[in-house]
């Protein structure tokens, strides 16, 4: 009975662990070209999939929070343009079409080996 427990206990502790490590894939700017290049060549169709379209989601969020802040800065008066909130929120713009930038280039690899392997690519559209 011990062994029972022990063998369901650590089964259960490493589909926890596996579903902590792998689950966690997130998109992420800062990872070097060559190293996404690299993970993109062993990957799967539904690996690759998965990731282009994780991407695509931060992407996207990041174009809304673009969206948001324009329509902030535009609320703000002509003789306040030059003002610390409009250079603040300009600031918040540039940053965030680096990162936009910094995904889109990472998503693209992804894409580029997903529709290399003949993966349907149709809903990526960015």
């Amino acid at each position: 009975m011990k062994n029972v427990r022990s063998i369901t206990f650590y089964g259960l502790l490493a589909l926890c662990s596996l579903w902590v490590l792998g689950c966690g894939k997130k998109a992420d700017e800062t990872k070097p070209i060559s190293e996404v290049k690299a993970e993109a060549e062993t990957m799967s169709l539904d690996e690759l999939r998965s990731m282009a379209l994780t991407y695509k989601e931060a992407i996207t969020a990041k174009k809304a929070d673009i969206e948001k802040i324009g329509a902030e800065l535009k609320q703000i008066p002509l003789t306040e343009l030059l003002g610390e909130d409009a250079k603040g929120l300009k600031t918040d713009i540039e940053n965030l079409n680096k990162s936009v930038s910094s995904l889109r280039e990472r998503f693209e690899i992804y894409y580029n080996k997903l529709k290399e392997k003949g993966g349907d690519v149709s809903d990526l559209k960015i």
